[in-house]
């Protein structure tokens, strides 16, 4: 009991205190601006969705309604007299352009042919999953157009052949006279509104999309819409806008979380991920540009509510047309709700000041109703721990953790790169991971062996002096009348007379107890369990190295391919052939254990990695046999 107790001591001096494991809190922010930290959490969750219709559009050709025209005539000419406008054509043509252009079925008629066209019109918004296999949040808005507003979208998008073509012929009917710009657009405003007026669809489809990146991971060119079904659907703003939708044949998905209504406040900082129209409409920016989600902030306002009882929140966080739909997070990471409307300008441009937000309790009822729950996989929770111990430069932590998302989700569209700059910041000895609680603690096992071996051997020692000191006989007084021995035989009391001749030969003195036995080469000679090569030599601190584990070797130890020293392994994919070149398991010094993976066909992800344990062997310690009596 002494010996364990100061051990403990001995091991309590030599660790005061262990660092702390790098998954300590693994959650807590590290110490970056939080959009950095919410961007790179929340954006794999956060898509590009597209709306698309299709149909046939059919319009009559128009013709000038004759006698009503002519009245128009003779209403310029009583103008032109008043003084009213000049008496120049191209003035006269401007006026009657303007009449006709503000009440077109006055002056035009429908007639034969009927001109046809096949046309698709859509738009894109932003949405979220909530689940790992594919029930992903958006807007109402996003997913459904009504008629007025459907039926102006093919106009724009099917019309515009039709417009310019009928408004040449009818400046052509000026009789000579050159047309300006003006002209030209008063004559094709006539004909929007009239074709727009009398256009049919037919056979109208509808489809809906996520844009996705194909298998090999990464945001870029390889990307495609993949179908989506619509589950549910509520009414647009400032009704319950609110959409959800269901991608097939998904797993794994990256997910973001829910919040509350009570997680935010006025005066609070809101973020608003998604993808605005300005960046996805354009054709100067590449298509990885426009699938990365931006990110926006600002305060939250006020929590304002329509004439029909529907809960909004006002923000200044920046929105723009195709930001709808898209998640509004806490300080935290989770969704407090969902980014819906903005006011615009006279122009058509939005206003910073003014996005509405419909609150994430809205949702949670919506998601209820249809039984959904939201969910979060290992490839978030992974992925999370992942870009803590990224930014806070544990690269070597966090390799084995993104490979293990990208196996799990071999689409994530950012682990691929953050894998690679990982690499990089290694190769670069910017590495700043702790080394693994079970290194240190293998240190204190070290210090309890070597306490425990001292402790041992002393009291072993000890003994042994003891046993030795029994042993010896004392010189006795001979009885009464007996013959004395000569003066020279004659030893003070408690010396022990030399031996006879024989006890020097063979005896106790010679070649049995304090021989070869037990002096000799049994317990502290060559043998397995003593300090000869054996037990300090072969297995204990003169073995091999600690293990080359692919993804956490230390560069002096092992040459994995992305963190290995060339001078000391050549082996391609695990580490020191001197120690060990077992292709799946490591260092065979130490066996087939835990400190050993196979390494993965190139290309593909590597298998998550235990903790960074190195295999440490100690000698052992068996004293010498108890076998004399005391």
């Amino acid at each position: 009991m002494k010996i364990a107790a100061g051990a403990a001591v001995a091991m309590a001096v030599a660790l005061p205190a262990l660092p702390a494991a790098a998954d300590d809190a693994p959650d807590e922010r590290p110490d970056v601006p939080v959009g950095t930290w919410l961007a790179a959490r929340t954006q794999p969750a956060v898509q590009l969705t597209s709306f698309t219709y299709t149909g046939t559009v059919a319009v009559p050709t128009s013709t000038i309604n004759q006698s009503a025209f002519n009245r128009l005539v003779e209403q310029a000419t009583a103008t032109v007299a008043s003084g009213k406008i000049s008496s120049d054509e191209r003035s006269i043509a401007k006026w009657l352009f303007q009449q006709i252009a503000a009440d077109v079925d006055t002056y035009l008629a429908s007639t034969t042919p009927e001109r046809t066209v096949e046309a698709e019109v859509g738009g894109l918004c932003t949405g979220w999953w909530v689940t790992p296999d594919g029930y992903m949040v958006t807007g109402a808005h996003c997913v459904q157009v009504g008629e007025t507003e459907l039926s102006r979208l093919f106009a724009q998008q099917a019309l515009a052949k039709f417009n310019q073509q009928d408004a040449k012929e009818i400046i052509s009917g000026l009789r000579g006279l050159e047309a300006d710009e003006e002209i030209v657009k008063l004559a094709q405003q006539i004909y929007v509104t009239f074709n727009t007026n009398h256009m049919q669809l037919r056979n109208l489809k509808q489809s809906l999309s996520v844009v996705q990146s194909l298998p090999g991971g990464g945001v870029d060119k390889t990307a495609k819409p993949v179908p989506a079904e619509l589950v549910s659907v509520g009414e647009s703003y400032p009704g319950k806008d609110f959409a959800l939708l269901k991608v097939n044949a998904q797993q794994n998905l990256p997910t973001v979380p829910l919040g509350d209504d009570s997680d935010v406040r006025t005066g609070d900082t809101l973020y608003i991920s998604g993808f605005p129209g300005l960046v996805t409409n354009t054709p100067f920016f590449s298509l990885e540009s426009k699938l990365e989600p931006a990110l926006t902030e600002g305060p939250y306002n006020a929590k304002r509510t329509t004439q029909t009882g529907v809960p909004y929140i006002q923000t200044q966080a920046p929105s723009y047309h195709g930001n709808s739909g898209g998640p509004v997070f806490s300080k935290d990471g989770k969704v407090i709700g969902m980014l819906i409307a903005g006011t615009v300008s006279e122009n058509g441009e939005a206003s910073e000041s003014e996005s509405f937000v419909l609150p994430v309790g809205i949702i949670k009822e919506k998601l209820g109703e249809k039984n959904i729950k939201p969910a979060q996989t290992t490839t978030t929770t992974r992925y999370n721990e992942a870009l803590n111990d990224f930014f806070r430069h544990y690269y070597s932590d966090s390799l084995p953790k993104f490979r293990e998302v990208q196996a799990l989700f071999p689409n994530h569209p950012y682990v691929a790169k953050y894998i690679s700059d990982a690499q990089q910041a290694i190769s670069a000895g910017k590495d700043e991971s702790p080394k693994p609680i079970l290194l240190w603690v293998l240190i204190g096992v070290g210090v309890l062996v070597t306490a425990v071996i001292v402790a041992v051997l002393a009291k072993v020692l000890r003994r042994r002096g003891r046993r030795r000191r029994h042993s010896e006989p004392s010189f006795v007084q001979p009885p009464p009348g007996a013959v004395q021995p000569p003066s020279w035989r004659q030893l003070p009391a408690g010396q022990v007379p030399p031996p006879a001749q024989e006890a020097y030969g063979q005896g106790a003195y010679g070649q049995g107890a304090y021989g070869q036995a037990a002096y000799g080469q049994a317990p502290y000679g060559q043998g397995a369990d003593g300090y000869g090569p054996v037990a300090y030599n072969a297995g204990g601190y003169g073995a091999a190295p600690h293990g080359s584990a692919p993804d956490h070797a230390i560069p002096q130890y092992g040459s994995a391919p992305d963190h290995g020293n060339p001078p000391y392994g050549s082996a391609p994919e695990h580490g020191n052939p001197q120690y060990g070149s077992a292709p799946d398991h490591g260092n065979p010094h130490y066996g087939p254990g835990p400190y050993g993976y196979p390494a993965p066909p190139h290309g593909q992800a590597q298998p998550p990695s235990g903790e960074q344990t190195r295999a440490v062997r100690y000698g052992q310690f068996t004293p010498p046999p108890n076998d004399r009596p005391s």
